[in-house]
């Protein structure tokens, strides 16, 4: 036991918490994101390069046809000094006028001389292009990587926009945007974060007719999302030349919490983001930006970006990058709208009767409305051994249109119990229907009904009833204050003692003149170990009735020759 609380004190001694802004005055905490910010897909680049196999030219091609579709206007298309495939799909992009009027490609470099050459000829004939040029700036990286002073660091992002300015300067039929990110942010200095920044927005001639891109890379999350946050706006509110610089955020998913350092970052004065569809990326991931974007819509705020079919953006993701989305994926997983917990299933239920067109969504259980993703509402409720009533009932009313009645709901939902503890997995709506049949519908022995014929007898109901008892043709007459109290009489003559403590009907499939209706009638018959139910359905209500009181009368003998 001594070795193991030891081994553990020196595991946990090798890290060391990051430590806190001295920002007493924050302002972020109480903000609240009220416009999408300037989106920026890096799906082509960040994304790309995180892949098992990159993609090839076709791949990428369907990738940047449908960011544009979704509304992008910043798309990260490539690293073109990386690779032969990474500078020709610039060029096919140019050269075969792919790019939108509306959309600016952007492009990544190091702050390296022949890398930029490289990118800045891969980029002739754009008409607006981005260019993003990145060092690293954390003390790790300046002491291991470079084995350089701040100074040199300083220098080495300076050296390289003169050099991207004046490239830029003999290529005057594009319109250019210059990109800066102090690459690992979240880890460096604050202060010499500033320092290098504006040194850059210095260099480049930042104004605000000529706008420097800043981004502030959490490169690999240390911290909690509000020390991120923190940064931000320590740098929002410190940076020289403000109204010539767009702040931007391109956060990793190191810790899993990459979605919420964003949306706090937006709070701290950033106002454009970068980051890939469902999050792929170096390591964990960058930033998801189908759940921010709809993070955004759940608050009534237009995202800018059209998700309104994401099944489509999700399988041509998936094609494009070969990785599969999980199931439970925020938004977009193929589970995320469906309910298996019978708790969840009966409150959806009620959310959606009492759910109006005209008013603000309010289903429990479900943040949106899933059709405003493109999802209909056939998958919402599934039924397997952890649900219960409501979505048994819920499946059965939107498939079959039979409305069950609450007790029925009860005693209905222990029976498909029963079929799903035996046979396990998940248990379709025609699986229910099946059940359904099989228990109430079909319960023809040792009663089954064959005919019926109404009198009248003074002022009471009188019925003959013909059935198939044991095998046998029988016929019993009953009189009562109706049809299905002579029915009761009926069987008293046949030795059956029935009490009847519950009746139900509904129509099924009825047309707007109340035409081709199926009846569909629910029976409740209390007998010694509690009660039952039976269910008949007939385009006639009385022959419903019937078939119901019969169906009942099985059931009811079953359990008592069960027990």
């Amino acid at each position: 036991m001594m070795l193991l609380i030891e081994i553990k004190e020196q595991t946990m001694e090798k890290y060391r918490p990051f430590q806190p802004i001295a920002l007493a005055d924050r302002q972020w905490p109480n903000k609240t994101i009220e416009n999408p910010p300037v989106w920026m897909s890096s799906d082509l680049r960040d994304g790309n390069q995180s892949l098992f196999e990159p993609m090839n030219i076709d791949r990428k091609m369907r990738m940047f046809e449908m960011l544009c579709g979704i509304g992008f206007k910043e798309i990260e298309v490539a690293f073109p000094s990386a690779s032969q495939i990474e500078f020709d799909f610039v060029r096919a992009l140019i050269e075969e006028n792919r790019i939108p009027h509306d959309v600016a490609i952007e492009v990544l470099t190091a702050a390296r001389e022949p890398l930029i050459r490289r990118t800045m000829e891969s980029l002739k004939g754009a008409r607006r292009a981005i260019v993003h040029v990145y060092n690293a700036t954390s003390r790790p990286f300046r002491e291991m990587v470079f084995c350089m002073g701040k100074d040199e660091i300083v220098k080495m992002a300076v050296d390289a926009v003169l050099l991207i300015k004046d490239l830029a300067a003999r290529q005057p039929e594009t319109e250019w945007v210059l990109e800066y990110s102090p690459e690992t942010f979240s880890a460096t200095e604050l202060d010499f974060s500033l320092e290098i920044c504006d040194a850059v927005t210095k260099a480049w001639g930042a104004t605000p007719f000529n706008k420097v891109i800043i981004n502030l890379p959490a490169t690999v999350e240390v911290s909690t999302p509000n020390v991120y946050a923190d940064q931000v706006e320590w740098m929002h509110r410190n940076l020289g030349r403000r109204d010539s610089v767009i702040l931007s955020l391109h956060a990793h998913n190191d810790r899993g919490t990459a979605v919420a350092a964003t949306e706090l970052g937006l709070m701290a004065g950033a106002e454009r983001v970068e980051g890939c569809l469902f999050g792929n990326g170096e390591r964990t991931g960058n930033v998801d930006i189908v759940t921010l974007a709809l993070n955004l819509h759940t608050q009534g705020i237009d995202p800018g970006l059209d998700f309104s079919d994401i099944d489509k953006v999700a399988r041509t993701v998936e094609h494009c990058n070969q990785l599969p989305i999980h199931p439970r994926h925020p938004y977009a997983g193929d589970l995320v709208f469906t309910a298996f917990s019978g708790s969840h299933q009966d409150a959806i239920r009620k959310g959606f009767a009492r759910q109006k067109p005209d008013e603000l969504w309010s289903v429990p259980y479900l943040p949106i409305d899933p059709r405003d993703v493109g999802r209909n509402y056939d998958s919402v409720i599934r039924v397997n051994s952890q649900s219960g009533k409501g979505g048994i009932a819920y499946l059965l009313e939107t498939g079959y249109g039979i409305v069950m009645p609450r007790r029925l709901q009860i005693e209905f939902s222990s029976v498909v119990q029963r079929h799903a503890d035996r046979d396990g997995g998940e248990l379709s709506a025609q699986d229910i229907w099946r059940i359904f049949s099989a228990a109430y519908l079909d319960a023809s022995l040792p009663l089954r009904y064959l005919a019926h014929h109404l009198f009248e007898s003074g002022e009471k109901q009188g019925i003959e009833l013909v059935i198939e008892m044991d095998g046998k043709r029988q016929t019993f007459s009953g009189i009562g204050n109706g049809p299905i109290d002579a029915a009761v009489h009926a069987l008293m003559k046949a030795g059956l003692s029935v009490k009847v403590t519950g009746y139900d009907e509904s129509s099924i499939g009825a047309s707007a003149d109340g035409g081709n209706a199926t009846a569909c009638a629910f029976i409740e018959i209390a007998h010694e170990r509690g009660s039952c139910y039976g269910v008949g359905m007939d385009a006639n209500i009385v022959t419903a009735a019937v078939r119901a009181l019969l169906s009942g009368v099985n059931r009811m003998l079953h359990e008592r020759t069960d027990a």
